[in-house]
């Protein structure tokens, strides 16, 4: 695996997010973890807002920024899966 791997959420031809694939354990599940609560909280919080009164363009920028959010998560995932089923 190389040492780091691009985001998905990169905008343009070359990457400038990436994942440190030989961070540790921990510390990858602890990234995903804090970028699923805060993408679940934004998403909470679409949930609770009474859409008739929101402005179209303010649902979905919260919206895109929760999907980024989330698609970090699943890129850190994806690599803490990886090294875990490297060691069995």
């Amino acid at each position: 695996m190389n040492p780091h791997m691009p985001m998905t959420s990169n905008e343009g031809q070359t990457p400038v997010l990436l994942v440190a694939t030989q961070a540790p354990l921990d510390e990858l599940h602890s990234n995903a973890a804090t970028r699923f609560l805060a993408g679940t909280q934004m998403m909470e919080s679409l949930a609770s807002l009474d859409i008739s009164q929101a402005k179209g363009a303010d649902v979905q920028q919260l919206a895109q920024a929760a999907a980024m959010l989330l698609r970090d998560g699943c890129d850190v995932m994806d690599v803490l899966g990886r090294r875990i089923r490297a060691r069995v």
